[in-house]
């Protein structure tokens, strides 16, 4: 399998990034390496999980880009400083791993940024859907199926190419916590599968639909 270099921008305690390096470590993501590690926050533990593996890290604070008088953040400018990070590092694949900022994607980088959303889009997502939040509508709606949802970023929220899917029954008896752990577990599996089949080739997106071929050379 070729190489395929890879960039996690994060803000937090980085158990994603983790999970991929787990990943990494078992052989289950072979050819996949992680080669930067972008942080929103200076605190974030996600920065300190990275320099354990020796891989290469960066700060670009939100708050930096934050105007003090209107409290709105320049998005594109902070972006911008993340995409020379990404260009000086020959990244391949763009990882948002509870990334809490807005990552305008170049033109340069469609269909090789990827998110995860702890529900089955279009269902609970768009903007303002993330974390407790979405759990939480979940069980108020009482809904029997969730799961999780890997897909391609567009500068829209959520909107973006759709990967794959994996779901979970939800029960009567379920807290918002039961289906959080749920779902977490489910993301587990699909994150790390998403980006191997990026990394073999094996992804093709016309339009909005998204191809899962059973080799590099089937186009079908």
């Amino acid at each position: 399998m070729p190489s395929c270099r890879v960039a996690v921008l994060l803000s937090g305690s980085g158990t994603t990034l983790q999970n991929f390096f787990n990943h990494i470590d078992n052989g289950s993501l072979n050819g996949v390496t992680i080669e930067l590690v972008v942080s929103s926050r200076s605190d974030a533990f996600g920065v300190e999980r990275a320099k354990g593996r020796n891989v290469p890290t960066a700060v670009v604070e939100s708050k930096a880009y934050r105007n003090p008088e209107t409290k709105k953040t320049d998005w594109e400018a902070m972006s911008s400083k993340v995409v020379e990070l990404l260009h000086e590092a020959k990244i391949d694949l763009v990882i948002l791993a509870g990334y809490m900022c807005m990552f305008i994607v170049p033109p340069e980088f469609e269909n090789k940024v990827m998110n995860i959303h702890p529900a089955l889009i279009p269902a609970f997502s768009g903007q303002g859907m993330y974390g407790d939040k979405v759990h939480k509508a979940v069980v108020d709606r009482g809904v029997k199926l969730t799961g999780c949802t890997v897909h391609f970023v567009t500068n829209e929220y959520d909107a973006g190419p759709i990967i794959l899917q994996k779901t979970v029954q939800v029960n009567s008896t379920d807290t918002w916590e039961d289906v959080q752990y749920k779902v977490q577990n489910l993301e587990k599996q699909a994150f790390p599968e998403a980006i191997f089949l990026y990394a073999a080739g094996r992804l093709k997106v016309k339009g909005s639909t998204v191809y899962i071929s059973e080799s590099k050379e089937d186009d079908s």
